[in-house]
């Protein structure tokens, strides 16, 4: 695996405590052999760090005025803080990349674009507009609790894959 500075690394935020959630992250390393992504549990206190810091400590300001539509569940950090912003859920699928972080529906589109395989092709769902990705973002996330299983602590990553883990 080829070693990438944490500061370069995709970061993914993601439920702990979720069996599908950890599925995610072990389909993601196992497609990721240039270690691209990072991995926290937003329950660690790596992850609710990297969530405020994006979220709520440096303020956010829609990246629609950087270009992008701001229904995409983009955000970008900006001097200056908000502290009125709609924060998503503490349990939301985000990946940060940059000075971006992305969302539900987006980060997850986000993510398999940069996949090994074919699993990039799926990105084409970007053309779907955003409510109705994040409504069945939205309804999976819901239930995937009942579907798939919950843990009473975060997955445990393999000696291989330690590295790869924020905390």
């Amino acid at each position: 695996m080829a070693e990438q500075n944490t500061k370069e690394a995709d970061i993914i935020l993601f439920d702990g405590e979720c069996m599908m959630c950890s599925a995610i992250v072990r389909f993601v390393i196992a497609r990721d052999p240039a270690g691209r992504f990072r991995f926290a549990s937003l329950g660690s206190d790596t992850g609710a760090a990297i969530r405020n810091r994006f979220l709520r400590g440096l303020g956010m300001r829609s990246a629609a005025r950087s270009g992008q539509r701001e229904e995409d569940n983009v955000r970008e950090v900006a001097a200056g803080g908000m502290d009125n912003i709609d924060l998503p859920a503490p349990d939301t699928f985000m990946l940060v990349r940059g000075d971006r972080i992305y969302m539900k529906s987006r980060a997850g589109l986000e993510v398999v674009k940069r996949l090994r395989g074919a699993w990039p092709l799926l990105y084409a769902f970007i053309v779907v507009p955003s409510p109705i990705r994040d409504k069945v973002y939205d309804y999976i996330a819901r239930n995937r609790y009942r579907w798939f299983g919950r843990s009473d602590h975060c997955m445990l990553p393999s000696p291989e894959n330690k590295d790869r883990f924020l905390e």
